[in-house]
């Protein structure tokens, strides 16, 4: 295993629809495993597969009882509403609070092809919903306001902009390329 660069804003990748994992192979189990190392690295609670530039529908996760991969997940359900500051690894150093449904019930499969799921609220749900938005191609930049987002963008420009100036080769290492 080893830990893998994740994508940040600005990255094509993160705003591109994740397709279905056909099989769940050795490949996806060594994928998740190296996904759950960068997640715990980074640190972070909820790593998608297109963070770290794999166009597949996979996250993993820890919400402090130890890490759990979901492969193909979706969320059948959802309900009421709870605002609460969130962040995200691919737009690093800022947060938000933002608006999400308090309840949700995901399916998905295990890393053995078992069915999973799982109806829960507050944080659990709201890294689910987290992690099927990076999923669906919408970062969390996309949940703020008009002004908001404007204001966010002016300061992801600047710090891209920086961390050129300061390192010519960094951006494309932050980038993964």
């Amino acid at each position: 295993m080893s830990t893998l660069p994740i994508r940040v804003y600005g990255d094509p990748v993160l705003n591109q629809v994740a397709t279905e994992v056909d099989n769940i192979d050795g490949r996806v189990v060594a994928l998740a495993a190296s996904m759950i190392e960068t997640m715990y690295e980074a640190p972070g609670v909820g790593l998608a597969a297109n963070q770290i530039g794999v166009q597949k529908r996979l996250f993993v996760y820890d919400k402090g009882d130890g890490p759990v991969v979901i492969v193909n997940p979706v969320i059948v359900e959802s309900q009421g509403e709870w605002t609460y500051e969130e962040g995200c690894l691919s737009v690093p150093g800022m947060s938000w609070e933002i608006t999400r449904a308090n309840a949700v019930h995901l399916t998905g499969f295990d890393l053995d092809g078992n069915e999973i799921d799982i109806q829960t609220d507050e944080f659990e749900g709201r890294i689910f919903q987290h992690e099927m938005d990076h999923l669906d191609g919408v970062l969390l930049i996309e949940r703020l306001d008009a002004v908001q987002r404007r204001e966010a963008k002016k300061l992801l420009r600047a710090q891209r902009v920086q961390l050129t100036a300061n390192d010519p080769d960094g951006l494309q290492r932050l980038l993964g390329e």
